[in-house]
């Protein structure tokens, strides 16, 4: 495993600064460790808090962005959905996003491979046209982030050892 270190006065600093902020601190630190390239290599030195939680920014990004046929466009559907991301969440405490998680899995399973296609811009912009169906689960999502980040944050705090060595 690798050993994420990260300075109790940076996370001091961070934690004034709000949810976003302390979540970063980790987000960023684990990255570092990874030179920034989450692989299946890379994968294989973090614990699965580690990887939740990466998993957890992508898709904040990723939908906050541009939605889920973005998020699927842009390659991430295997990590989100054929990962245990949506039983993880949950067991964090995040029931409603795992609920959320489960029912984009059923429309990636049935799109997916519709929407990871390489495509023009023009083309990828016809697909939040053509996959309505996402719309209303990026509302939700939209909607409760600010809540379920906190709620990330709180699951962190709470389990600051699987996520990093805090030193003076």
């Amino acid at each position: 495993m690798k050993e994420i270190r990260i300075k109790d006065s940076s996370l001091q600093q961070a934690a004034s600064e709000g949810m976003d902020a302390f979540v970063d601190v980790f987000v960023n630190a684990i990255n570092a460790a990874i030179g920034n390239e989450l692989t299946a290599e890379t994968m294989a030195e973090l614990n699965s808090d580690q990887i939740t939680l990466l998993a957890y920014r992508t898709l904040r990004d990723e939908v906050m962005d541009g939605g889920f046929v973005q998020l699927i466009h842009n390659g991430y559907g295997p990590f989100i959905f054929k990962n245990p991301f949506a039983k993880a969440i949950k067991q964090w405490g995040l029931r409603e996003l795992s609920k959320l998680i489960y029912n984009a899995h059923t429309l990636y399973i049935k799109y997916g491979p519709e929407i990871e296609r390489d495509c023009t811009d023009e083309e990828f912009m016809a697909l939040f046209e053509q996959y309505e169906e996402f719309d209303e689960m990026d509302d939700a999502f939209v909607e409760n982030e600010e809540s379920w980040t906190n709620m990330v944050a709180v699951y962190i705090d709470d389990h600051i050892e699987n996520f990093a060595t805090i030193e003076q």
